[in-house]
């Protein structure tokens, strides 16, 4: 049976989804099939990871997998919100990167208590 700890998690992840394609939808129309796709690209493995976490009873490697995604995650959103690029705003890109925090310590509360 699912803990509603994971629950929880593919809720963040589902609302971080939907703010990051509208975030998404302002980047310019030449990054749109690039950078732009893989966020996108990105942020739905980290949802199919959390789901495929939660059926497995050997979590482990899912979740190191899961924490390289949201890592992955973090790196884009940072080239996005370069000053010279500027593909974010700064506000926009503050939320996004408090929701991709908050995932991301809570994978890693998952991998602690799995550790144990």
């Amino acid at each position: 049976m699912a803990d509603t700890r994971e629950l929880y998690i593919k809720t963040k992840v589902e609302d971080m989804i939907v703010y990051g394609n509208i975030c998404l939808k302002q980047f310019p129309k030449h990054e749109r099939y690039a950078l732009a796709s893989e966020i996108r690209l990105c942020m739905y493995r980290i949802l199919g990871i959390v789901i495929e976490t939660n059926h497995k009873h050997y979590k482990k490697t899912t979740l190191t997998e899961l924490d390289i995604e949201v890592d992955k995650l973090r790196s884009y959103l940072r080239l996005s919100a370069n000053p010279e690029l500027k593909y974010l705003s700064v506000d926009k890109y503050g939320n996004w990167a408090a929701m991709v925090d908050e995932i991301g310590r809570m994978v890693g509360g998952w991998i602690q208590s799995v550790s144990k």
